[in-house]
């Protein structure tokens, strides 16, 4: 109970903000320089809307107030558009009350607004050359049927939106005989008004075959009971229909994350108190932070749900050791010396929002989350409480002090946190690199992404930027050109870059295309028994590689440079 009344302080003062905010940004609209008379001007204006939406266009006389006081932006934007000359004292009740007779309303757009939807959305949704009720009913006779059940008028709008519109397509009847339906399972007006709004396609429409949305129905359904009905929740949050909606919310999180599958009632219902004892928000800002593993949604799921302690940590701003770390998860010595012999640089320190980008620049990130979902998440809870921080290491604190006084800090703190994005950690090696790296922190995410995308793993890609930073200074064009030269020309996979990294930083048009196609000539020709690796090809010097040439054959000069370097041949 105590858990239930604390989560709906909370809802209460988050709908107060936001409502707040909204007011704010209509009366800055209002022509009157007072706020006080800018308040009293809101309030008569919706006044005489709801009068010329009954009065004068014979809507029953609850549902015009609602459009009226929940449809704000519009009624502002009306009154500073067309009535921004008129006195503050006068235009409510005599300026709009004479505009509004001569000028009627769009009133899809008021209504729209006024079931929740955002003002910038408005405009898209709109039936084509339709302005009056009387010419579309269905919009407001669907909302007539949810509000008489119970529904929030201003949350009807999410249920229009994740349905496509479905829902208020549908007849009065279709409608109320669904809302029944649902009764005669058990569930009571509050937990339909809920289970609608958090999911709105029980009411059909959305993606997916037909069979697809039924079977995803049914599983929901059961799922449902399970938690809502087949213990004492109810007694709790029975009532509010707002409490309800919140609950459902966060079922969906963990339904979403099973693919719409259902059968994942039964855990929530054996860990409830992870639905009551943690607000939707910090569910899903712990759902994204362990799917950044790159595991399964559904593995994230199960996890959350058989470790609700997890919950309660800070998983952006404690600073831990890495292999400290590892060492607590009980990596085995072998792998902790090839962690420090071949991944110097995520070792150090690392704030906790970048553990699941260590662990992938690690290759570790499967073996770290599968150890958390087997029962081990107790292992980052007690660490965690064990070593809350971790001093940063001297030479990097020596780096960030650089920065600092640079004259471009805030560019080379962007940098820094690319960077630790992508697994790097707060050491000395990380911040040579850092010094290598030459563009803004967007253009270094898209050269990283294209040989992300190129089919090079992430941790691989990490250690070819510790071997050749400069790799990242290179335009994403220039990367692709000299990766699809490897796949289309060499016939090579780009795993080759692995080990060479270096074929990056080079000319493709004046040293690796000529370099290549001459021993290739070579091959052919039979002048050379030796095979020359592609670093051999490509990195060895312009001397050097005249002097190698000069040795294969007679004939190997004469052509290298009448093929490639003509403008060099001796005169």
């Amino acid at each position: 109970m105590m858990l239930t009344k604390l989560f709906l302080h909370h809802h209460r003062r988050h709908i107060s903000t936001t409502a707040t905010t909204t007011t704010t940004t209509v009366l800055s609209k209002l022509p009157s320089s007072s706020s006080k008379y800018k308040k009293l001007d809101l309030t008569q204006a919706q006044h005489v809307l709801t009068d010329y939406l009954h009065a004068t266009r014979c809507l029953p006389y609850p549902y015009a107030d609602q459009i009226a006081k929940n449809s704000s932006l519009s009624l502002s934007n009306l009154i500073s558009n067309h009535l921004h000359s008129a006195s503050s004292s006068s235009f409510t009740f005599r300026t709009l009350d004479k505009f509004l007779r001569y000028h009627p309303i769009n009133e899809f757009e008021f209504f729209f607004e006024s079931i929740g939807i955002s003002y910038a959305k408005l405009h898209s949704l709109l039936p084509h050359n339709k302005f009056f009720f009387s010419e579309d009913a269905s919009l407001l006779d669907a909302a007539v049927v949810l509000s008489e059940f119970g529904f929030p008028w201003e949350k009807l709008g999410l249920m229009y939106l994740e349905s496509g519109g479905c829902v208020f397509r549908r007849s009065v009847v279709e409608l109320k005989g669904r809302l029944c339906w649902f009764k005669r399972f058990g569930f009571c007006n509050d937990q339909v008004i809920g289970i609608c709004l958090a999911f709105p396609f029980v009411f059909g429409g959305g993606g997916g075959e037909e069979e697809e949305r039924e079977d995803r129905f049914h599983g929901l359904l059961d799922d449902l009971k399970l938690v809502l009905l087949d213990y004492d929740l109810a007694g709790s949050a029975e009532g509010n229909a707002g409490s309800w909606y919140e609950v459902c919310r966060k079922i969906r999180v963990f339904y979403d994350l099973n693919g719409g599958k259902g059968k994942i009632g039964e855990l929530i219902r054996l860990n409830k108190d992870v639905i009551l004892g943690f607000g939707e928000e910090e569910l899903v800002r712990t759902v994204k932070y362990f799917c950044r593993f790159g595991v399964k949604k559904e593995e994230v799921a199960l996890l959350i749900l058989r470790g609700p302690e997890l919950l309660n940590l800070n998983l952006e701003t404690p600073v831990v050791n890495v292999l400290k770390l590892l060492k607590h998860f009980r990596l085995s010595s072998e792998d902790l010396g090839d962690v420090r012999r071949d991944y110097a640089h995520v070792l150090g320190t690392i704030k906790m929002a970048n553990l699941p980008n260590v662990m992938r620049a690690l290759g570790l990130h499967e073996w770290f989350f599968n150890k958390l979902k087997d029962g081990n998440h107790h292992l980052l809870v007690r660490y965690m409480t064990t070593y809350p921080n971790e001093d940063q290491d001297k030479d990097y604190r020596c780096g960030l002090e650089t920065i600092r006084v640079s004259r471009t800090p805030t560019h080379n703190m962007n940098k820094l946190n690319f960077l630790h994005s992508k697994g790097f950690g707060e050491n000395a090696l990380t911040m040579n690199i850092l010094h290598d790296l030459h563009g803004n922190s967007c253009e270094l995410q898209e050269r990283f992404d294209c040989l992300l995308n190129s089919g090079i793993e992430l941790s691989k890609v990490c250690k070819m930027i510790t071997l050749r930073p400069r790799i990242l200074s290179q335009n994403p064009k220039s990367l692709q050109e000299k990766i699809d030269f490897i796949r289309q020309e060499m016939g090579n996979s780009v795993e080759l870059l692995c080990t060479f990294p270096a074929f990056l930083c080079h000319d493709l048009e004046k040293r690796i295309k000529p370099r290549y196609r001459f021993h290739m000539w070579i091959k052919e020709k039979g002048l050379s028994e030796k095979n020359y690796s592609l670093a051999s090809m490509i990195a060895t010097s312009n001397k050097n590689f005249v002097v190698r040439v000069c040795k294969m054959h007679p004939a190997a000069p004469k052509h290298w440079f009448e093929q490639f370097y003509p403008s060099k041949l001796p005169v």
